[in-house]
């Protein structure tokens, strides 16, 4: 199968849809459901994810979706997607400029491709099985940053998981004073690509769901980037937990985010 030529495909209908939405936006009348407490969905997210069903199937037929607004259907089948139509649903509410579109693609279980389009900019993150990273047509790599103190850490903050609260909290102290700084931009994918460009040096959030991480967390491995959830493992992309970052301050943040979050 060629991935290169799907990840194309691909990335030329994050394009469209991304560029339906921003032009959505300049009309936009805030209208909008709450799917939980702070946890926003709009007709945009759900007409979106309409049309990447339809065309991410048009390209592999009979394949699996596994979308955030539920268009999930063959969930059995070898190559399933993974979207998430409108990755900052908040900040596009209110008028924003960080939110962007997900999409991931697995073969058995295995991501194997991931295009994260933000359409402000005009930047589409994209890779596929054995490719390097790239934003647009221009190679990325994660930086080669080797101290906190001169790193720059993202993260976000859970909608409605506020159980560890505290411990997070915590985590957030001591990186603010140990780092450059910490953002939070309000979305994940896009954390994850500006890790992988090297514009963060690293990110960790919990309370996450696959369609939020597995497009961006595979991008970051291509651009030469770890990935692990807190506790160093590999189940970030179901596992609600994740942690981005260069392979020279990866063991670091990852230490201090599992000392703090789970006392170890």
């Amino acid at each position: 199968m060629d991935y290169q030529k799907i990840c194309k495909e691909v990335v030329a209908v994050s394009q469209s849809i991304g560029d339906w939405m921003w032009q959505e936006r300049k009309k936009f009348s805030k209208a909008r459901e709450t799917k939980s407490f702070n946890n926003l969905v709009s007709y945009v997210d759900k007409t979106s994810e309409e049309k990447f069903v339809k065309e991410l199937l048009r390209i592999l037929p009979n394949s699996g979706i596994l979308g955030e607004e539920g268009a999930n259907s063959n969930l059995d089948n070898d190559f399933i997607w993974i979207i998430d139509p409108l990755d900052g649903t908040t900040n596009y509410v209110h008028g924003i400029p960080a939110y962007c579109t997900s999409v991931a693609l697995q073969y058995k279980g295995v991501t194997i491709m991931g295009v994260v389009y933000e359409p402000n900019n005009k930047e589409c993150f994209f890779a596929w099985k054995g490719s390097p990273a790239y934003c647009n047509e221009n190679e990325i790599h994660v930086s080669d940053k080797n101290s906190l103190k001169t790193s720059l850490l993202a993260t976000g903050f859970p909608y409605d998981d506020f159980s560890k609260m505290e411990n997070y909290i915590d985590i957030l102290k001591f990186f603010m004073k140990e780092t450059r700084g910490v953002r939070r931009i309000g979305a994940a994918a896009l954390d994850l690509c500006y890790v992988a460009s090297g514009r963060f040096d690293g990110f960790y959030e919990y309370a996450l769901q696959p369609w939020d991480v597995a497009a961006g967390a595979f991008i970051v491995q291509q651009a030469g980037g770890k990935i692990s959830d807190f506790s160093n493992g590999e189940n970030f992309i179901k596992g609600g937990e994740i942690i981005a970052a260069n392979s020279y301050l990866h063991e670091t943040i990852q230490k201090k985010v599992d000392f703090f979050f789970n006392g170890q």
